[in-house]
């Protein structure tokens, strides 16, 4: 549309199904680099793709003619195929429903591509239950935690 300019950066974060420690490190960089394709392919800049064994964070310069919710029902079912058609895990791969989203302004996002970056030494520290918490409250939003993901205690 013309005259129409933007600018929008965007988080988004999901776990695992059951939060299964099933991303091993060593097949994390070939299962975020194909997230990333998938990002791209639909029409949005992949900033960074990375987590850890049981969750995912996508930093995303987002195309605002396309829901976020299509993003990820497309990075999800896309990522899952590959992983499992490619036998990555044992068993049958899948990602909790739901996910969180995150909005920053341009001046923030060398702090959340380096954050995102660390995720292996952030995760040395606390566990996602404990990342997720804080976001929702850094955000202020409101949520029941009945509807929050399954978090193994």
């Amino acid at each position: 549309m013309p005259n129409t300019y933007t600018q929008l950066y965007v988080q988004i974060v999901f776990p695992v199904k059951g939060r299964q420690n099933l991303l091993e490190k060593n097949l994390r960089e070939r299962i975020f680099k194909y997230m990333s394709g998938i990002i791209e392919e639909c029409e949005h800049k992949s900033i960074i793709v990375n987590g850890h064994s049981d969750h995912v964070h996508l930093f995303v310069g987002l195309n605002p003619k396309f829901a976020i919710s299509d993003l990820v029902r497309d990075v999800k079912s896309n990522s899952s195929k590959f992983i499992n058609d490619n036998n990555l895990v044992n068993g049958k791969f899948e990602w909790q429903q739901g996910y969180g989203a995150f909005t920053y302004a341009k001046s923030q996002i060398d702090a959340v591509y380096n954050y995102i970056k660390n995720q292996e030494e952030h995760h040395k520290k606390r566990g996602f239950k404990e990342e997720y918490l804080d976001f929702l409250e850094k955000f202020e939003i409101e949520y029941d935690e009945k509807y929050l993901f399954d978090f193994i205690t």
